[in-house]
């Protein structure tokens, strides 16, 4: 008769064996003093509960890594919303209904620190027609921002809208927003926000904050376009 192989032991086993009873070492509580490790920092032979100790402290420095990013994540936090909020308190105390995509541009520059910026506005009320900001977008510009769902991130490969910028040719990233009032699949403006830093605006970046930017400055904006009488 042949005798069943019995598979051999491995360190899983004892691993396991070893977690799932936690008196063992109370059995053989000399285990513990006579186990020597190895230090990964010194190289030396240091007993069990010394690395025990020395896991514990890395867990801790870890985990105040952790929560200092965190504090610090959170301070970025309140100072972009500190600057969004100056930003739109400046929109909102502009009286002249012209002026709003001139303030619009330079607050966005100086709060947000972005080098460029330019916008351009189309469809608007005939009383703003003659105004440089709506003058310029051709019909494939007017085009392309109604087909953007979503801010376009990225390098500049040679887009009109860049052009509108003083310095088109030091852009290495920017960002396409698109003004639309509310829901409206057609855009009526394109906000242009642009860099020498090709990382400012690369393609993988979050984009709620720029969509952000875009549904105020949109809002604000829209006064810019022809009133639409009720329906009676």
């Amino acid at each position: 008769m042949i005798e069943p192989t019995i598979p051999p032991i491995t360190e899983d086993d004892i691993a396991n064996y070893l977690a799932n009873t936690p008196d063992f070492f109370e059995r053989h509580a000399s285990l513990l003093a006579t186990v020597q490790l190895t230090s990964p920092h010194s190289h030396r032979a240091v007993s069990l509960q010394e690395r025990q100790a020395e896991m514990l402290r890395e867990k801790i420095k870890a985990l105040e890594l952790k929560a200092a990013g965190m504090i610090r994540h959170g301070h970025e936090n309140t100072a972009i919303a500190d600057r969004l909020q100056r930003w739109t308190r400046e929109l909102l105390l502009t009286r002249e209904t012209r002026e709003l995509p001139r303030v619009a541009v330079r607050e966005i520059a100086a709060q947000f620190l972005v080098p460029q910026v330019a916008i351009k506005v189309w469809g608007v009320a005939p009383e703003y027609a003659t105004e440089d900001y709506a003058q310029g977008a051709s019909e494939d510009v007017q085009t392309f921002a109604s087909s953007l769902t979503l801010p376009y991130c990225g390098a500049n490969p040679g887009l009109e809208a860049a052009q509108w910028l003083e310095d088109a040719a030091s852009v290495a990233s920017l960002a396409l927003i698109p003004m639309r009032a509310g829901i409206a699949p057609h855009a009526f403006g394109l906000l242009v926000l642009a860099s020498s830093d090709s990382q400012r605006f690369a393609t993988d970046m979050g984009t709620d904050f720029l969509e952000r930017i875009g549904e105020i400055t949109s809002a604000a904006l829209s006064r810019l376009r022809p009133v639409v009488p009720a329906a009676v």
